[in-house]
């Protein structure tokens, strides 16, 4: 390296790592947030060897960088990627996994006020039930 030239930036921000990668892509791919154990299992499909600490510390940075969230459903951490908008969830009660709904079953605007004084900013609405491939294959 020459005098006067900028120093390349090796921080794990700035590289594009094929793990990242594959972990993003997951992310984006599935049909809504994800555990980390679900995040690994999947990525490691498409890599071999991805370790758990990987994922973790891709999760945090992807994170700080806006590009996942963090859903907190069941008291347990999951994980989607961010840009898909106002949505909710839907938790399956018999096979655990959990979707992402685009309909939004409360027409509960910003600015409602409540009585007491509450002024809604923002809602989450979590729904349980059976997903459509056990509610085919289970009686109610």
């Amino acid at each position: 390296m020459t005098k006067g030239q900028p120093v390349p930036d090796t921080t794990a921000a700035s590289r594009h790592t094929r793990q990242r990668e594959v972990i993003a892509q997951v992310l984006s791919a599935a049909e809504g947030p994800l555990t980390a154990p679900e995040l690994l299992s999947r990525a490691q499909l498409r890599l071999p060897g991805l370790g758990s600490a990987t994922v973790y510390r891709t999760l945090k940075l992807l994170q700080e960088q806006g590009e996942a969230l963090a859903v907190n459903l069941d008291g347990e951490p999951r994980y989607e990627a961010s840009g898909r908008g106002h949505h909710h969830h839907f938790s399956c009660r018999s096979c655990g996994r959990v979707f992402s709904i685009q309909s939004c079953p409360v027409a509960l605007p910003s600015g409602t006020v409540y009585p007491g004084g509450f002024v809604v900013e923002e809602h989450e609405v979590t729904l349980y039930g059976r997903c459509p491939q056990c509610a085919s294959t289970t009686a109610p």
